[in-house]
This record gives C-alpha cells, sequence and structure tokens, in this order.
C-alpha cells in the first residue's frame, strides 16, 4: 500500500481518531481511564524514592508529581539516555535507518519537581526504609517503587563478545540502539548471498519475548525480498518445549513458519551456551547435558536475562519458585507481598507476564491508584490483570497485533485488527503509531 505524505498524514490522523474515540493509546490498549485515580493528596509531605528512569520509573513519577504535589519524589539512575526499546527491532531489521529515531536526553524527559540522583542503587534495605547507591550515598523513604528494568547477561554465553554484534554475521536486538542498528548490517550483508541464520531464545524470563519471534520472520522475509531463498534456510533454538507462553499464539506462530517461503526449521531444547564468532559456530546445550555445534552464516543472540544485583540480592525478591530472583510483588495490586510501603512497576516484576513496554500504559494507573489507597490507610482495591501487547512483525508491511493477560487469553482491544490475522494497520500501529503513544505513557497522559 502506498502513501504520499499528506495521504500519510491524513490517515495517521484518522487512525489516532479511532484509537482515541475507542480509549487506546499503546498498539490498542484498553483504556483505563475506569481504573486510573481522580483522588489528589494536597498535604501530604511523604519521601517517595523511585528506583529506575525508564518507561515505568518515568511514568509513575509524572503521576505522583501531578497527585502528591508536596511530596519529596527522588530517583535513582545513573543513565543519561533514554532509549525506545520498541523500535529496536524496527532499526534491526532495517524498517528505520537512524539510531537517533530511538534516542533521548534523560534529563530532558525528567518531571519538574522531581529530584534526579544520577547514581544506580546499589543496595535496598527495606527493613530500615532506606535505598543505597553505588557510591554509598543513603535516601530514606516512606514508599519505594522498583522500576529498575532488567540486566543482560552475555557472559554467560561463552566466547559472546558484545563489541562483535554487527560482525562475522552476529547480531543481538536486545543491547543497545547501537547494537540494534548493527544486527542489521550483519542481517543486510548475511542476505546478499544467503545461507544458514540461527535464531536462538533466552532460557530465562525475558523483555519483549516476541522480539526473536520478529527477529526470525524478518530474517525470513528478508532473506525471500534478497532472491536467495532457495539456498537459504533459518532455524530456531528453543531452551524447552515452546516458544512463546502464550499457547494460541505459540501454535500460530509455528504455523506460519512451516509456510514461510524460506525453509524454517524448530529445534527445542536447545540452549545457546557458546559462540565462536571467529568460526561463526555457535554451540548449544540440551536437556541431557550433550553440547550440539550448529554453524551459521548469520546468529541472532538472545541473552539471559535477570533482576539487577541490587534487586536480587536483597530481601525484596522471591525466595523460590519459578519466580525466584524478581521482584516479589501481587500480580494484581503490584504491592510487595511483605513490605506494604513497597510497590514494583515494570521488567522487574515477578509475575507470570508484563516484560513490555505497552503493559505500562494499564498497570502504571492502577499501580499508582494502590499507593495512593495505601497512603490513606486504605486496601489496595484495583487489580492489573496483566495486560500485555505484542505488535508481531511478520514480513515488511504486514504484523500481527497479539494482546494477552496473566492468564494466556487473547484480549484484542483494537478496532478493525484481527489479532490472528495479518494487517498493515498493525504495522503501520508499530511502525508510525507507537512511539508517540509511548511518550504520553512516559509523561503520564495516558
Amino acid at each position: 500500500m502506498a502513501y504520499t505524505k499528506t495521504g500519510l498524514s491524513a490517515a495517521r490522523r484518522k487512525l489516532i481518531k479511532i484509537m482515541g474515540a475507542s480509549g487506546l493509546g499503546m498498539s490498542g490498549l484498553a483504556s483505563v481511564a475506569q481504573f486510573a485515580s481522580a483522588q489528589t493528596i494536597l498535604n501530604n509531605n511523604v519521601r517517595i524514592v523511585i528506583a529506575g528512569s525508564g518507561l515505568a520509573g518515568l511514568a509513575v513519577a509524572y503521576r505522583l508529581r501531578k497527585q502528591l504535589p508536596n511530596a519529596k519524589i527522588t530517583i535513582l539512575d545513573a543513565k543519561k539516555e533514554h532509549n525506545y526499546q520498541p523500535g529496536y527491532t524496527l532499526l534491526a531489521t532495517g524498517i528505520w535507518n537512524s539510531t537517533q529515531s530511538v534516542r533521548d536526553r534523560n534529563e530532558r524527559l525528567m518531571p519538574q519537581g522531581v529530584e534526579w540522583v544520577q547514581e544506580a542503587v546499589g543496595g535496598f534495605e527495606p527493613e530500615l526504609n532506606q535505598v543505597q547507591t553505588v557510591s554509598g550515598k543513603k535516601f530514606d523513604y516512606d514508599y519505594l517503587i522498583v522500576a529498575t528494568g532488567l540486566v543482560f547477561r552475555y557472559n554467560e554465553i561463552e566466547g559472546m563478545d558484545i563489541s562483535a554484534i554487527g560482525q562475522n554475521g552476529v547480531g543481538s536486538v536486545y543491547h543497545s540502539p547501537d547494537a540494534a542498528a548493527n544486527t542489521w548490517k550483519a542481517m543486510d550483508a548475511f542476505r546478499q548471498e544467503g545461507g544458514r541464520a540461527v535464531m536462538t531464545l533466552a532460557p530465562t524470563f525475558m523483555k519483549c519475548a516476541g522480539a526473536p519471534l520478529k527477529m526470525t520472520f524478518m530474517v525470513a522475509d528478508r532473506l525471500d525480498e534478497a532472491g536467495v531463498k532457495s539456498n537459504s534456510q533459518v532455524d530456531f533454538f528453543a531452551p524447552s518445549t515452546s516458544i512463546f507462553s502464550v499457547k494460541t499464539v505459540n501454535d500460530l506462530v509455528l504455523d506460519r513458519w512451516k509456510q514461510l517461503p524460506v525453509s524454517t526449521n524448530v529445534h527445542f531444547h536447545r540452549k545457546l551456551t557458546g559462540v565462536d564468532i571467529t568460526a561463526k559456530t555457535a554451540y548449544f546445550t540440551d536437556q541431557d547435558g550433550a553440547v550440539h555445534k550448529e554453524d551459521y552464516g548469520f546468529l541472532h543472540v538472545v541473552p539471559p536475562m535477570y533482576a539487577p544485583d541490587a534487586v536480587n540480592q536483597s530481601s525484596l525478591v522471591v525466595a523460590d519458585g519459578v519466580q525466584k530472583g524478581w521482584l516479589d510483588v501481587d500480580k494484581g495490586t503490584l504491592q510487595h507481598t511483605r513490605y506494604p510501603n513497597v510497590f514494583g512497576l515494570g521488567d522487574v516484576n515477578g509475575t507470570p507476564r508484563g516484560k513490555t513496554a505497552a503493559t505500562i500504559k494499564k498497570s502504571a494507573p492502577i499501580m499508582v491508584h494502590n499507593l495512593l489507597q495505601h497512603m490513606q490507610g486504605k486496601p489496595a482495591d484495583q487489580l492489573f490483570d496483566g495486560y500485555t501487547s505484542c505488535p508481531m512483525l511478520i514480513r515488511r508491511g504486514s504484523a500481527w497485533l497479539v494482546e494477552f493477560n496473566y492468564a494466556g487469553d487473547l484480549t484484542p482491544t483494537m478496532p478493525l485488527i484481527d489479532p490472528l490475522q495479518d494487517s498493515y494497520l498493525a504495522w503501520f500501529l508499530e511502525d508510525m503509531l507507537l512511539k508517540p503513544a509511548y511518550m504520553a505513557v512516559l509523561k503520564g497522559k495516558a
């Protein structure tokens, strides 16, 4: 479908109007007006510390600044740059061509009246209502919001070198804007002649679990575009018996991969444990401990992901079970299960789902409401249902808009879009509209 500049603007305005009328703000997210708290506590001089200045931390800071004008709000985070991470797959597949499209200065995004301490959190002492930075500075709080995000452990893959992303066929969409752009360089070079693409999945909980699937669809599409499908193949290696936690989506993707013009195969019980970048060889360990050697022309690395050490090594985490090491919050209220003046938001939470930017749209106002309830001695009475959205890129110009909740049920909210059918409209949302919606969420406006 072709658009002139004028036509594109008109289409964009029309779609935004449709989204607004439907109460939608990001990837077809359902309206949360019925959940957002309208109360303001004007005379509350409380101390609130927010650990993290990603989308979750800033979205909460903006909302609290508005509703608690007398509160002392402090954000702890060393990062100077804010990255629009949903744009990484668009960079990594050559749809976007500039890292500037996903970069912003963190100082420019800070809410007025909020103190920003440019240091990372070094530790939490919830028994003392205290947070310590890596330099040893201590901050007392009345209420704490943990929104640190997660960390990537590329070092758990023997031989992996982050600086090599973009070279010798190695790509990884997760690390940074530069790594995403360099991933496209590696993919673009690979598709000139074709060969074998080896795609991977993390053995841990992960953010944007759909990204490895998008990359698989798009590398196959790029090979097809280049006319080298006859001498190419794509192999996907999964550590368990599935590639996505929502069965409907898992089965749909597996079925669709069988229909791709480029031969695409799936190998289960294969965890990426090593790579020889010079030899273009990856090593996978199976459930019995046996190691399998796989040669590649292009390798997409998905690193293991964990809560940051400051969280993981604190008393704030889940002590045992599948969520061990992640922030121990009630999945509905997002309030800590043992420290009631602590709340969590975003990737760091030990919840069944929710490590996506889209989740923040619905969960941030609920979390803020429940925090305000607690400040007034009232119970947290609004529940987050685990809403997550994943615009699944299928090929250039076509995508699915998959939305689901904790239970794994599909929860479509966008008019005109069937979540299990390809559509240009879903692609258009990802390519053109998602970033403005993201920024509205970040500033507490959606």
